[in-house]
């Protein structure tokens, strides 16, 4: 039914991680295929190319569905219909920025400090002379097709890239003085797909799936005993998504509590429920949450 592109690349091994999460693993050759399957009536076929050009071929109907990320829609100003975020990059669950950088022995700290005419090279150029022309500050702007920092400060002045961590502008002794766009990885659907019963039904199926799987890579689900004369000690520094399940033991004079916690902190969360009177403490994997 539906015709879904993913993005081959940097977020490639994320996204087909998170597919197999969702129990929707997309089948391949070898992982040099840029089509596959996946085992599900709502899928007719997948395909994977790079996500600068996902946004563009969904507008124009050739995929009802894709993931890109929020700065290649943003870039080629696509008409699509964003469905959901999916919290997760190339490295991390953050979003990636777009951002303006200079060398920091140019001594620049904001973009309004920059000299006009300065030389810019990019990914994006249509975001960044947006930018400039915001600022009224001309630029020549000089497209780039990878190690865009590598150019500074010997062809161009500065760069906007894209930016995970921060780490590899850094190395090259550069400083971000302005953020462009904050973007996350996305669920795009062509219009008159989304505009389909029939087609959005199986779209918002998928989603379910997807962004249960990934909401549930933060969470752990937290299961304990405790003493009746604990039980509001433990409560009151147990946190939950709602309120935690409390049910009294076949051995009376005992409860046991089960709640979904955010995976970052448990390693301090685990001591502090042992000290307020809590045992017999599991930390449980969880495959997804569907609110």
């Amino acid at each position: 039914m539906l015709k879904l592109v993913l993005p081959k690349g940097s977020l490639e091994r994320a996204t087909l991680a998170l597919f197999e999460a969702a129990d929707l693993p997309v089948k391949r050759g070898s992982e040099r295929d840029y089509h596959g399957t996946i085992d599900d009536p709502r899928v007719e076929r997948v395909s994977l190319l790079r996500p600068q050009e996902i946004p563009r071929y969904v507008e124009e109907g050739f995929f009802d569905l894709g993931i890109t990320g929020r700065d290649w829609i943003e870039e080629t100003g696509s008409k699509v219909v964003s469905l959901a975020e999916l919290p997760y990059s190339k490295q991390t669950s953050n979003p990636v920025r777009v951002v303006l950088a200079v060398h920091r022995d140019l001594g620049v700290a904001r973009p309004e400090d920059l000299q006009p005419g300065l030389r810019v090279s990019t990914e994006f150029p249509n975001l960044t002379r947006r930018f400039f022309a915001e600022l009224d500050l001309p630029a020549r702007i000089f497209p780039s097709y990878g190690a865009t920092e590598a150019k500074v400060p010997e062809i161009v002045d500065a760069v906007v890239d894209l930016t995970e961590t921060g780490s590899t502008l850094r190395s090259h002794g550069m400083v971000v003085i302005a953020t462009l766009l904050t973007s996350f990885t996305e669920v795009v659907a062509n219009p008159a797909s989304a505009a389909d019963p029939e087609r959005r039904q199986a779209m918002d199926d998928l989603l379910t799936l997807l962004v249960g799987a990934a909401t549930a890579r933060s969470k752990v689900l937290i299961k304990l005993n405790v003493a009746d004369a604990d039980l509001a000690r433990v409560l009151a520094v147990l946190p939950s998504m709602k309120a935690p399940t409390v049910n009294e033991l076949a051995d009376s004079g005992f409860h046991a509590v089960e709640t979904v916690v955010d995976k970052a902190g448990v390693n301090r969360l685990i001591p502090t429920l042992k000290s307020a009177g809590a045992f017999d403490i599991l930390e449980l994997p969880i495959s997804k949450i569907v609110a």
